[in-house]
């Protein structure tokens, strides 16, 4: 591994130093087996609840974590900037707003309203700019430069620090995880996955998930370098990432086992899975872990899997639209029973 990915992954010491600063700020989330999901994968499944977080994904904690150093390293500081499709903007906002530090968000041109109008809500001022996440990340680099405002990126070791805090709530309930399955978008989830993971000494295999219409990170494992691949998901935006960072890459490259691919038809699949196996929703980028595990369950079969469910932020139409679609992981857990007639059913006999 290089000395960036090094750098990028944070010891235990770190790890539960973020930590105490994210329950200063909410309170560890579940982590849950549901049994019509153990039956949908044949598998033990743990589904660890992030859209039960304060921003209703797992964002909120790197937000907390890197804000409360950058308040204390530089108390002058006249406001902060970052690029988003959502979370991570709601991260910024909610930490930014409690610390009374001013913040800016840039997101692409017709980005999710529900996501913006709750940016809008924390106090954030929202940018729309470019038609996709790498166009807003360089407008805001622009804004950070012209009115000297803090760029917050969307990768560094105080957010995977954060980030890692929920998986070490995973891991630590659920050591025996044979495999975990991680959305990978600009890469900190999936850090903070490898630093948990490494930093209570597990041997859990852990399984990268991008969308099949944002490939980069997928091309990039498969090649051994920095791919880019352009975006065209419709579904799930929290992994619709261009360009991927290279620090994240090398640790992707040193520490994942696989990466695979969902298709939006699949990921839809796996919402409408989620919610009915469940009753919690799950956006798209939220679905996606469930969607490789839906993919991949022959190879799963039998074992002991987590999953995040890492975001339940989806606009309520695209929610509708997606619940009344057909869908056979869930369609099939709502068979009926067959119902055989009274002449076939086999005779009582009397006492």
């Amino acid at each position: 591994m290089s000395h960036a990915a090094r750098t990028l992954l944070p010891s235990l010491a770190d790890i539960e130093q973020a930590a105490g600063i994210v329950y200063a700020g909410m309170a560890p989330t579940a982590q849950l087996c549901w049994p019509l999901l153990n039956q949908a994968l044949g598998a033990e499944v743990w589904v660890k609840h992030e859209n039960h977080a304060p921003t209703g994904a797992f964002k909120v904690r790197g937000g907390m974590v890197y804000l409360h150093h950058l308040a204390r390293h530089q108390p002058q500081l006249s406001g902060v900037v970052s690029a988003t499709r959502g979370n991570h903007g709601q991260s910024v906002g909610l930490a930014a707003r409690r610390l009374g530090i001013s913040a800016t968000i840039v997101v692409p041109q017709g980005n999710s309203r529900e996501k913006n109008a709750a940016m809008r809500a924390l106090g954030v001022e929202l940018i729309e700019h470019g038609s996709e996440f790498q166009e807003s990340r360089e407008y805001a680099q622009q804004l950070a430069a012209q009115q000297q405002l803090h760029m917050i990126p969307s990768l560094h070791r105080d957010l995977v620090a954060g980030v890692a805090s929920y998986w070490m709530e995973l891991f630590a309930a659920q050591p025996g995880l044979d495999v975990v399955l991680v959305p990978i978008g600009q890469g900190s989830g999936m850090c903070g996955a490898v630093a948990a993971r490494n930093a209570l000494g597990l041997s859990t295999r852990i399984i990268g998930v991008v969308s099949a219409h944002a490939l980069a990170y997928k091309l990039s494992f498969e090649a051994g370098r920095k791919i880019e691949s352009p975006v065209s998901t419709c579904i799930a935006d929290g992994v619709a990432c261009r360009v991927p960072d290279q620090a994240s890459l090398e640790v992707l490259f040193s520490e994942v086992d696989e990466v695979v691919a969902v298709t939006d038809d699949e990921v839809m699949d796996a919402m409408k899975l989620a919610y009915i196996a469940t009753h919690n929703v799950a956006e798209g980028a939220g679905a996606c872990a469930l969607a490789a595990a839906w993919q991949l369950r022959a190879r799963l079969r039998g074992l002991k899997v987590g999953v995040t469910l890492s975001g339940g932020n989806v606009d309520h139409d695209v929610l509708a639209r997606v619940l009344a679609r057909a869908a056979a992981p869930a369609d099939m857990l709502l068979a009926p029973a067959q119902v055989l007639p009274l002449a076939s059913l086999p005779q009582r006999r009397s006492a």
